[in-house]
């Protein structure tokens, strides 16, 4: 039976939630195959993500270890750390918003294909002109990423990128310029969401806060904006204390 003494109080502090470092969550998780780790530390491959994340960005330990890893003078992009170490410059820092479809409509688009690693230079080739995000040569293994082609050509695309417990995020959302305003987006959004949702998570997304055309989107669709965040560029100090 609950007791005053075991029923939080008004000011006992929120418990994090996963989705508050879905980095380290995937990295120490479902990800963990793509790992490089030392400590408090982690990172994906390099030919799989450019994300590093920390077990807890208050702790100086964290970041030690994360000099460690990266290695003096090296830039790295940290996710959702709102401050750093004295010594840690910021090189390129973007504003972002975190969005959650716990609500979402899902529904197959019976027209996208499952794209793999034989698809990934026609990948690249959309990514560095609709410019989504950051996109490697083994990102597509992170999960399932699906495409709508047109005469043989990929010209929309959406996939799978962390996977936190419970969760999985809807990344590299993008279709070339010459198929824009069919819908492509919207439906392969719901389609990936259809497969999240058959494994028993919800779906959620990252876009950068100056991308309002994708956040009405993603709006429109039942997406709801659950915290901002940020995803900077920072430099190792060359001799970390």
């Amino acid at each position: 039976m609950s007791t005053a003494l075991d029923t939080p109080g008004p000011h006992t502090p929120a418990l994090p939630h996963v989705l508050d470092n879905p980095a380290w969550a995937s990295l120490t998780g479902a990800h963990a195959r793509f790992a490089e780790r030392v400590g408090r530390a982690a990172r994906y491959q390099a030919d799989v993500s450019p994300f590093i994340a920390l077990a807890d960005a208050l702790d100086p330990g964290a970041w030690h270890d994360l000099a460690a890893l990266a290695g003096p003078g090296a830039e790295v992009v940290v996710p959702g750390v709102a401050t750093r170490p004295p010594g840690w410059e910021l090189s390129r820092g973007i504003a972002g918003v975190q969005l959650t479809g716990e609500d979402v409509t899902v529904e197959a688009a019976p027209q996208a294909v499952v794209l793999g690693p034989a698809d990934v230079p026609e990948i690249l080739d959309l990514i560095a002109l609709t410019e989504p995000g950051p996109f490697l040569p083994r990102t597509v293994e992170l999960g399932r990423y699906l495409g709508i082609r047109h005469d043989g050509r990929l010209v929309a695309m959406a996939g799978e990128r962390l996977r936190p417990p419970g969760w999985t995020e809807i990344s590299a959302v993008c279709t070339h310029p010459a198929h824009r305003g069919r819908g492509l987006a919207t439906r392969l959004i719901r389609a990936v969401a259809a497969g999240i949702r058959e494994r028993g998570e919800l779906p959620f997304l990252h876009t950068g806060a100056a991308n309002t055309g994708a956040i009405r989107l993603y709006e429109s669709m039942g997406f709801i904006l659950r915290r901002r965040t940020t995803f900077d560029l920072v430099r190792v100090p060359e001799s970390p204390g």
